[in-house]
């Protein structure tokens, strides 16, 4: 999962308190609307979440509040069909009417903290579906309205927890997203300077005290663990807590089993993926076609791993199946490795004209994670001849 991929509550679950600490909600129903809605999104339970988020709008329609939380569900359904673009337009939608909301507040009073924080959060999600699709300019855009605002919040309430979530993302990603995608490294000049350490530190300290943001900080540091720290033991025991917390959640599920198989947990892994398979055939909220892919290239590795090869061509086939249909742009990186490990088990069967087909199918799609030096070395040795 690239950065852009990720899911945070980000600005909005700071919101509910000022810089000075106090109440930005102040009515306690509102207030246990909305926890209650945000435990409802986290276990993609979409319809009691925006039952629970239209009631904040009904009680005080005026507040940004209802209104940016329904988005929210909007994003979540987005982000469980990614490449679905249907859902944008009105995903934009529904933050525009937030934006407006807070501007008529901000005209009334231009110190209105929950404003200012909705308003940010609105431009925040912008411009991250903007940077889905690609869009970098209009995503810089965005983030150069957003920084701003939690900027103000930090400086107001270094000491608050909730807010050092936004303030940690930003240090990370700052530092590290110009290094793994250069496209975005001539916009940054635009941007403060990130320190990842600095970024580790806070999200982690907001992983622990933070109030209301302690997930999402969670949610944070498992993410940067796996995908950019390659830090798998420290990854683990976070996705084992979100995915005990919120076990309807695909996304936590999935970083439960790949953590499982970085680390060599087999037995753990092969359970973990076999789980999901069965949600996909039950069609549980987000278990699709993406996630059967993964489950059978996992599942295909674990019969591999354990010289079942027969069983694990079969995962690989379905693997490949599932990407013809789902890869829109060109091979994905599970069918450069499915046809490769299909190619490597062919070898292993001495069935090296198939073997070879294979590896010079592989020789003709992206190259991902070493691939075609790999095929190219097994097209000089049959693999498992060394």
């Amino acid at each position: 999962m690239d950065w852009r991929r990720v899911t945070p509550l980000l600005v909005v679950l700071l919101v509910f308190r000022s810089p000075a600490g106090g109440q930005l909600i102040s009515d306690p129903k509102l207030d246990i609307h909305i926890q209650k809605g945000i435990q409802y999104v986290y276990n993609l339970s979409f319809d009691s979440a925006q039952a629970e988020f239209q009631t904040v709008v009904d009680l005080n329609p005026d507040h940004p509040a209802g209104h940016f939380f329904l988005a929210m569900v909007e994003w979540w359904k987005i982000m469980m069909d990614i490449d679905n673009e249907s859902r944008d337009e009105k995903f934009y939608s529904m933050l525009g009417k937030v934006i407006d909301i807070c501007d008529r507040r901000l005209d009334k009073d231009e110190n209105d903290v929950a404003a200012l924080f909705f308003k940010g959060g609105a431009a925040g999600y912008r411009g991250r579906l903007h940077a889905n699709r690609d869009e970098w300019l209009k995503a810089a855009n965005d983030g150069r309205l957003a920084l701003p605002i939690v900027q103000r919040a930090y400086q107001l309430a270094p000491d608050n927890y909730d807010i050092l979530l936004g303030i940690g993302i930003y240090n990370y990603y700052a530092a590290v997203v110009p290094e793994q995608y250069p496209v975005v490294k001539p916009l940054m000049i635009f941007f403060p300077g990130g320190d990842k350490q600095k970024g580790i530190h806070q999200l982690q300290k907001a992983s622990e005290k933070a109030t209301y943001a302690n997930i999402e900080a969670s949610y944070f540091l498992l993410q940067l663990l796996f995908n950019y720290e390659k830090d798998y033991f420290q990854a683990l025991p976070i996705a084992e807590r979100l995915y005990r917390r919120f076990p309807n959640n695909v996304v936590f599920h999935r970083y439960l089993g790949r953590c499982q198989a970085a680390i060599g947990r087999w037995e753990e892994m092969h359970q973990t993926f076999f789980d999901i398979l069965v949600r996909v055939g039950q069609k549980k909220p987000g278990y699709n076609g993406g996630v059967e892919r993964e489950a059978h290239y996992y599942l295909g590795m674990y019969e591999m791993t354990f010289h079942d090869n027969d069983a694990a061509l079969q995962h690989f086939y379905r693997c490949d199946e599932l990407s013809r249909t789902l890869d829109k742009t060109g091979p994905s990186g599970f069918m450069v490795m499915a046809n490769l490990k299909i190619g490597m088990i062919c070898d292993l069967q001495s069935k090296r004209d198939l073997a070879i087909e294979q590896y010079n199918k592989v020789l003709k799609m992206t190259d991902y994670q070493e691939a075609h030096s790999m095929a190219e070395k097994y097209l000089k040795t049959p693999y498992g001849k060394f």
